[in-house]
């Protein structure tokens, strides 16, 4: 058994707590599940046709975070920073419940969710990852906004640039190898957003849940949050964290380059409908032995339950 065969957690989490965009209250369980089942999740507040797979096709909306839905109108909301979770630690199978629309926004970064998946650990199966491949180069542009994947012999990696008119975050640029890396500062960065945008996502009915203990706020070339950041690049390793759970929707890990500046949700979901249009642009392969160095290795903290 080794650290590329499938994996999922050992036990049962739980989490309270609210939607950043509904304001509404939600209990979330995560919950183990088989190998080669994926990630699902399931709306235990409606009775049938409940059940919601992250996919890139199942992507309704990108409007300041990533809804899926299933054929039935049924919808999950702000799937991102747990799907990164997911994705970054590396578990392939689990199932996600929840008894509201939407995903808890926590603390807005991915941290709570790493601190419990790592005090309950992991369960490996017998089971070899599966992985997509990019073969070809893939770019999807939207005005000064771009984003490309490109193949990659053995790693993943995310190049992000984002550009505001803020003298507090201005432009930022990072790249993380997902594989190798230590992730910390990415699954620790919280959402943001500037104060003078407040009023706009209250007439798009959203944000209703937000506040300064789960995103950072900015008023001109001030943080309001008591404490500040967590580390000097978190606005642009929030939008990494973003990419890396919108980047599982294509189901699996992915081996490539990816590079994007300015984008967000929905450069990253055209992006990938765009990869999976032509069958030439990526192969799907297990990963058996130790073929590929895997990210996974640095979280020594997480135990194997056989």
């Amino acid at each position: 058994m080794t650290i590329l065969t499938q994996k999922t957690i050992s036990k049962k989490i739980s989490f309270s707590g609210i939607g950043i965009h509904s304001g509404k209250k939600v209990v979330m369980n995560i919950l183990p599940s088989s190998p080669n089942t994926g990630i699902t999740f399931i709306r235990s507040d409606i009775s049938k046709n409940n059940i919601v797979y992250p996919l890139y096709n199942n992507v309704i909306d990108t409007t300041l975070c990533t809804t899926i839905s299933n054929e039935y109108g049924v919808k999950v909301s702000t799937i991102e920073h747990l799907m990164g979770a997911f994705y970054g630690i590396g578990i392939d199978n689990a199932i996600v419940e929840l008894d509201s629309q939407e995903v808890p926004i926590m603390d807005g970064s991915a941290k709570f969710f790493l601190d419990e998946i790592n005090k309950t650990g992991l369960k490996f199966s017998d089971q070899p990852i599966k992985i997509i491949k990019i073969n070809n180069e893939v770019k999807y542009e939207h005005g000064e906004k771009f984003i490309s994947v490109d193949k990659s012999n053995v790693t993943g990696e995310i190049q992000f640039e984002i550009k505001y008119n803020n003298s507090i975050i201005k432009t930022q640029k990072n790249k993380v190898n997902i594989f190798e890396d230590n992730l910390n500062d990415i699954f620790n960065s919280r959402t943001f957003c500037l104060y003078e945008d407040i009023e706009k996502l209250k007439k798009l009915n959203l944000g209703k849940g937000g506040n300064l203990e789960n995103a950072i706020v900015l008023k001109d070339d001030k943080i309001l949050n008591e404490g500040g950041l967590r580390n000097n690049l978190e606005f642009v390793n929030h939008k990494i964290l973003d990419c890396m759970g919108d980047l599982f929707l294509s189901g699996y890990k992915i081996i490539g380059s990816l590079n994007c500046s300015q984008g967000g949700h929905h450069l990253t979901n055209e992006l990938l409908r765009k990869v999976f249009n032509d069958h030439n642009n990526y192969s799907l392969i297990e990963i058996k032995g130790k073929q590929l160095p895997h990210t996974f290795a640095n979280y020594q903290n997480l135990r194997s339950i056989a």
